[in-house]
């Protein structure tokens, strides 16, 4: 799911595109920073949707065999007991499953080749072969194979990484937050009984994640131009376009974190936007956003203008 850290890299995301905007519209932000959360969980949809169709394509594969001009015996008893795979089984008859395929509209009949090559590299994969083998399955044991779907074939298959590529265009960063997901899913489908299992949510606590997120891109576009004023006065010997945009963007959210954000420790701040700067910016960034986000700091606690309450007590 999307913690602490990819939400502050989605509003990261949404700050840039403001900032190249010709129209500075906030609003149209705060509203494309909400769609980029829910493609995320739309991603997600996609892929259990394409978990599915594999597991379904059993059938197919099946009667394609039997209708062969000459079948072998194998081709006319093809085993088709992951059809009755437990986990998939639940998950078609998941309510919110089936409420979010309708809302995404999610269909792989525009790619019927990815079905039928995922499928057949499953088909030939020795994993498969014990899967069908074993007698004693149960809801964890159902999973492994799924589990293996996933990460051996999915995961492993340059044409379905290309094609959730052209779909997703933040494929490569949220690629990991939607392994977290199906890995959730995985541990909440427990039951035999498909009503109690849980789909896996975009964030731990939506509601308080969404308010965090809107007001960092609120505060950071807000307050810009007082946040700059005290950049500027701490990289008096930095020429302005020598200065990342991106370590600029990451140091304003830091400040709007210090300054706005009162149960947020003064650490995790930096942290986080030092970790972020390592993925996002220059080989050289990191160090360079500690220093004058210590500067700062300092300045600030100075003038008393850092107040946190709770666990963010500055030490």
């Amino acid at each position: 799911m999307l913690n602490r850290r990819h939400l502050r890299v989605k509003v990261l995301q949404a700050l840039y595109a403001y900032h190249q905007s010709a129209t500075r519209d906030v609003a149209q932000q705060e509203k494309n920073l909400l769609q980029g959360i829910d493609k995320v969980y739309e991603m997600y949809i996609w892929m259990l949707s394409l978990i599915s169709e594999i597991v379904a394509y059993a059938q197919t594969d099946a009667t394609d065999r039997a209708n062969k001009h000459l079948p072998t015996a194998e081709d006319l008893n093809a085993n088709l007991k992951i059809l009755t795979n437990r986990f998939v089984v639940s998950l078609n008859q998941n309510k919110e499953f089936l409420s979010a395929l309708k809302k995404y509209k999610v269909s792989w009949t525009f790619e019927p080749e990815l079905v039928k090559t995922l499928f057949t590299t499953l088909k030939g994969a020795p994993e498969y072969a014990d899967y069908l083998k074993k007698t004693d399955d149960t809801m964890h044991s159902d999973k492994d194979i799924i589990k293996f779907i996933f990460k051996k074939v999915i995961l492993k298959s340059s044409l379905a990484e290309q094609i959730f590529e052209d779909m997703f265009i933040f494929w490569p960063m949220d690629k990991d937050v939607l392994q977290a997901l199906i890995a959730k899913t995985f541990k909440n489908f427990t039951f035999d009984d498909p009503a109690k299992n849980k789909l896996a949510e975009v964030t731990g606590n939506w509601e308080e994640d969404k308010e965090f997120i809107v007001e960092l891109l609120k505060n950071s576009v807000r307050y810009d131009k007082e946040y700059q004023e005290m950049i500027a006065e701490k990289t008096q010997n930095w020429e302005p376009d020598r200065i990342a945009m991106m370590d600029t963007l990451l140091m304003k959210m830091a400040l709007a974190e210090f300054l706005k954000f009162n149960s947020i420790p003064v650490k995790v701040t930096i942290n986080e936007y030092l970790e972020i700067s390592k993925e996002f910016s220059t080989p050289k960034s990191n160090s360079f956003i500690n220093g004058i986000l210590d500067k700062i700091l300092i300045e600030l606690k100075g003038e008393k203008k850092i107040t946190k309450t709770g666990r963010g007590l500055i030490e």
